[in-house]
């Protein structure tokens, strides 16, 4: 979340970034609450000094043998004032601090402005779109041809927006998630967490997960549980409530999960195929960082997931998105989407963010730098990549005219030394 003192002093900013980011925050009641616990806590500290002051008094008198009972029953006074004050602040800090949960992200100075996706901008791109004599067919059509997913079975197992993976679909997904482990714990020296799949409501809090998206969650009944719908959950978290030594930092972890999301409000937008189901794999990266480098991580956490696209062969663009289409947490994003020429579209394939000191401050993640002042960390979240969008790009763009799909050579030693699905 963001510091109480930021939005006090900055109320002009934070009031364009919940329009920008198109939040409904009511920032004239949090101010107002703002202004009145500070007034509480300041008559609360007066009576606590006027206490003391008494109780030394006291002190003094005892010391000289002198009656203290009129400053005695004074001090009794003042306790029972000091309890019901104390009782006052209770309500009105606990309304601020569940208004402060809704206020989002203040987006940085270079990212544009913006309603939606059409504002965004391109930044870059890389590789080309291959040519192909006929119309090149859609993912649905080549699964179904080599029998790799079952979208009847998996929706007769779990319902519509799950998927049934099968003999080498299945081996397939286990051959990207191992490609990109080891891509990124070898060459890009992250360290490999395997998280639990599940995560309370601390953490989800902890990672501006809750209260924003509940609706698009799956919670466990009769538990504080939720299916975890990022593997960015439990890796922000897990040095919550910690003061880390700076020397410990960048640290850099990844982890693949599988990803779970009702996405309550995007029912009948690309339903068919792969291209929107509840249940994914992904995986994820994240940064821990001090603040003054965090931007310049960012930019190396993109590389980092583009490094996985350019062994793949898939030509793909970077998009950095506008403040309409950033999410509720993040300062800045930047979207790596790989072209998928069944579909002729481009599809996200990762979401790469600096959400700089918003989830930190949530989950009390914080580091003594060596001037020994206590200060909070920045946190980056990447997919490095996320599936089964990559397995519609590889399918499309690496379809043969004899209904075979090419496989790229880095993938072939994951395959069992398998070039063709066939």
């Amino acid at each position: 979340m963001l510091d109480l003192a930021f939005i006090r002093d900055n109320p002009d900013r934070v009031r364009a970034a919940v329009q920008s980011k198109r939040e409904k925050v009511d920032l004239d009641r949090i101010l107002a609450l703002d202004a009145e616990l500070r007034k509480l806590r300041a008559g609360v500290e007066n009576l606590r000094m006027e206490r003391n002051a008494a109780s030394e008094a006291v002190g003094k008198l005892k010391k000289e043998g002198k009656p203290a009972d009129e400053i005695v029953a004074k001090t009794r006074g003042l306790g029972d004032r000091i309890k019901s004050a104390e009782e006052a602040m209770r309500p009105v800090e606990a309304e601020l601090q569940e208004l402060l949960r809704w206020v989002p992200n203040c987006p940085a100075s270079d990212v544009p402005v913006g309603v939606g996706s059409e504002d965004n901008v391109e930044v870059r791109r890389w590789g080309a779109k291959r040519e192909f004599a006929e119309t090149p067919l859609a993912h649905w059509d080549i699964c179904s041809r080599l029998d790799i997913v079952d979208f009847e079975r998996g929706a007769r197992l779990a319902g519509s927006g799950f998927m049934l993976f099968k003999g080498h679909g299945a081996r397939l997904e286990r051959a990207l998630i191992n490609f990109m482990l080891d891509l990124h714990t070898k060459e890009h020296h992250y360290t490999e967490i395997s998280p639990p799949a599940v995560a309370n409501s601390v953490v989800m809090t902890g990672s501006a997960q809750l209260p924003k998206l509940e609706a698009d969650m799956y919670r466990l009944k009769g538990n504080d549980l939720y299916l975890i719908p990022t593997g960015e959950v439990p890796l922000v978290n897990i040095h919550a409530g910690e003061i880390l030594d700076h020397k410990r930092l960048p640290l850099y972890y990844t982890a693949y999960t599988s990803c779970f999301r009702r996405e309550a409000g995007a029912a009948g937008k690309d339903t068919r195929g792969l291209i929107r189901v509840h249940q994914f794999d992904k995986v994820e990266l994240v940064k821990v960082v001090r603040p003054e480098k965090s931007y310049e991580e960012l930019e190396s956490l993109v590389a980092n997931a583009e490094r996985v696209l350019q062994l793949l062969g898939l030509h793909y663009r970077v998009v950095k998105l506008c403040t309409g289409d950033m999410s509720f947490a993040s300062a800045k994003t930047y979207d790596l989407e790989a072209w998928a020429p069944g579909v002729g579209a481009w599809l996200e394939v990762s979401s790469c963010s600096n959400v700089e000191d918003f989830q930190a401050r949530r989950a009390n993640i914080r580091f003594r730098d060596d001037d020994k002042k206590v200060k909070y960390v920045h946190l980056l979240n990447g997919s490095g990549l996320a599936l089964p969008r990559i397995v519609i790009a590889l399918l499309e763009n690496y379809q043969r005219p004899d209904g075979g799909v090419d496989l790229p050579e880095p993938l072939r030693p994951y395959m069992g030394g398998l070039e063709t699905l066939r």
